[in-house]
């Protein structure tokens, strides 16, 4: 991770914006909103927890990966037999003619043990356990982008000037620990409204941005360049300068303390008003539709910089450009000290705050049967603006799930667009306590090169499992009553 943010950070230092395709606008798409995601539902909607149809649900380990990019693409044998030296037009190819700005991202997450427990049939508590990463880059013109990413410094670019009016990069690792409360708050005959907030403790492990405005430059030659204008804001947390090996003695809790929240709301129309039951999730599914709407990731963490980091004036005559490139085994610090001498350093402050990925999320479900089920959810950056350089965001995306569930099996189809204007097709299934996906297997197996990628896998239980079954649904085990549910009214 600290690799790759060196390569982020610092190249775009240097003005090289080639943003790699490595390893969430959405935590487990298309699975997040299940009646039966549980624990896992919690990280797209805290509300989602309340009414839930087992006693508990835990959360084992989950991993969550999603990134990729608009300009460059690499053929799928590349990911299996990964070359020395990478050669244009064989192992990656880059999209050289676009007109759309060029942008990459990255989001991980492992979500680490976690649990949901129902205190009764209104109310339930959370506790999650994430540690996480999201990087973010671009609003590259794609002639910029071939400037640097075609044979740097591209020769067919000499004698001419060029203009960056702003583009920049940003990477953050932090922990999460979260708590969560959700109840019903208003039942009607037809209708059920739930309400749930996360509060988050934030544990900062790296952070960083670089970022390039107002710049005009012109290439004499390959090998010198006039930058007659322009400035670059670039920092880091100081941990960085004392990097620990190996690097899991870095990913401490508690340092760089920060607050974060969730929240979130669902209605639930239910026509026939099936009530709660004596037994476990006996009207969980009990409503023709549900509607809801969540901001997650609301919050930031304050960091020390560097001690060498400062904001630059890059105005020089004969540049080099190949002297401006990160090099194999330097550290940040030895970069950022050669940067600091060959450009002109002005004042800064010591600290800055990197802002979560914050996010608006619009979610609506269909039930067609009880065992079929229609979904879609809207996720919308809320800090992908240019305005505060400090934080990575959200991907914004479009998702639409037909899913088939019942209480061992489930199986989802998502089919996902973004503000980048990739379509993709993926698929997961879930089959008692392991849940497996991507919202992209279906695109990436039917493309001749991929430019991005989305994948996770969980194990997770709850207190079905753990009871004995008579073949009337449940959990793996469980046995459950038979009933007559009586309506219930309790405004």
């Amino acid at each position: 991770m600290i690799e790759k943010l060196d390569r982020i950070l610092f190249r775009a230092a240097a003005l090289l914006l080639l943003l790699p395709a490595t390893a969430i606008a959405q935590t487990f798409p298309g699975y997040n909103n299940s009646t039966y995601a549980g624990i896992h539902g919690v990280l797209s909607n805290p509300a989602s927890a309340a009414g839930y149809r087992y006693k508990w649900d835990v959360n084992i380990v989950g991993v969550d990966v999603n990134a990729g990019n608009t300009y460059a693409s690499v053929p799928k044998s590349v990911l299996f037999h990964t070359p020395d030296t990478f050669r244009l037009g064989r192992d990656y190819f880059l999209d050289q003619g676009a007109n759309r700005k060029q942008n990459g991202w990255e989001m991980a997450e492992v979500v680490l043990p976690s649990v949901l427990y129902k205190i009764d049939e209104k109310q339930s508590v959370s506790f999650v356990w994430r540690m996480r990463s999201s990087s973010n880059g671009g609003n590259v013109t794609t002639p910029i982008a071939n400037f640097f990413g075609v044979n740097f410094p591209n020769p067919a670019f000499v004698d001419k000037g060029m203009s960056i009016p702003q583009i920049g990069v940003s990477a953050h690792i932090w922990h999460e620990l979260g708590l969560s409360y959700a109840r019903v708050i208003k039942e009607t005959y037809t209708g059920r409204w739930k309400a749930g907030v996360t509060l988050k403790l934030l544990s900062g492990i790296a952070a960083g941005y670089a970022a390039v405005k107002n710049v005009d430059f012109r290439l004499n030659t390959t090998h010198d360049a006039n930058i007659t204008s322009g400035t670059m804001y670039y920092g880091y947390n100081k941990e960085l300068d004392n990097w620990q090996s190996p690097a899991q003695k870095n990913l401490q809790l508690f340092q760089n303390a920060g607050i974060g929240a969730d929240i979130g709301v669902i209605y639930e129309y239910r026509a026939d008003n099936g009530g709660f039951g004596e037994y476990e999730g006996s009207d969980t599914d009990d409503y023709q539709f549900r509607i809801g709407v969540s901001i997650t990731d609301i919050g930031r963490i304050k960091y020390n910089k560097g001690a060498i980091n400062t904001d630059l004036s890059l105005v020089r005559d004969h540049v080099v450009p190949n002297d401006l490139q990160y090099k194999k085994n330097e550290s940040l610090q030895q970069y950022a000290r050669r940067l600091n001498n060959y450009f002109t350093p002005l004042p800064t402050d010591s600290t800055f705050n990197m802002t979560l990925p914050t996010a608006l999320n619009l979610m609506g479900d269909y039930n067609i049967d009880g065992r079929f089920f229609v979904s879609a959810q809207a996720v919308i950056a809320l800090t992908a603006g240019q305005r505060d350089i400090t934080k990575t965001y959200a991907l914004t995306q479009f998702n639409i799930t037909p899913r088939y569930e019942s209480y061992l099996f489930g199986a989802y189809l998502p089919l996902t667009i973004n503000h980048n204007g990739q379509a993709d097709v993926g698929a997961a299934i879930r089959i008692g306590p392991l849940v497996i996906g991507s919202g992209t297997i279906f695109t990436n197996l039917l493309e001749k090169h991929i430019d991005h990628g989305q994948a996770f896998v969980a194990l997770r239980l709850n207190s079905s499992m753990f009871k004995r079954g008579d073949g009337n649904g449940g959990g793996i085990f469980q046995m459950r009553k038979r009933q007559v549910g009586c309506p219930v009214n309790n405004n």
